[in-house]
């Protein structure tokens, strides 16, 4: 069995201790039965986003991102896709940036969408603009290797 790692639950905020040769293997959280690591993009709240930058062990890549943008909307597929490639590696979150303002201010965000990426607590990188999934894998790859 290989270390754990802690997961927070992105539906019920519970932090998770997974082993990390069990991540692919569909872990779930031991509260609510929520899939831990997906493989697409979970929808966060400003409260729920703060936790899982400071509580997971995993790289998060977020997509700040609004409903009227039209960017956005056509990048969203592409974010999917990435989200498939990376599992169980990396988890992939949204934030829309109109339901969460504070969001907004808290990562000093400008222009939509953006792609931030943080590890064990800290932000690692920015992207902005859409992108396809295949420059999106490679951000996130060469900020935390090749094995996202």
């Amino acid at each position: 069995m290989g270390a754990g790692l802690k997961l927070v639950c992105t539906d019920c905020g519970t932090t998770n201790r997974v082993p990390a040769d069990r991540l692919g293997a569909g872990a779930k959280c031991g509260t609510c039965g929520t899939k831990l690591v997906p493989g697409k993009p979970v929808d966060l709240d400003f409260a729920t986003l703060q936790k899982c930058i400071r509580g997971d062990d995993l790289p998060l890549l977020v997509d700040f991102w609004a409903a009227w943008c039209g960017p956005c909307r056509m990048m969203g597929p592409q974010f999917a896709q990435a989200a498939q490639i990376l599992a169980p590696n990396v988890r992939l979150a949204k934030v829309d940036t109109q339901s969460n303002p504070d969001a907004t201010v808290r990562y000093d965000i400008r222009g939509i969408p953006l792609l931030i990426l943080f590890s064990r607590g800290r932000e690692l990188a920015r992207l902005s603009g859409a992108r396809p999934a295949a420059d999106i894998v490679t951000f996130v790859r060469q900020h935390v290797g090749q094995t996202a």
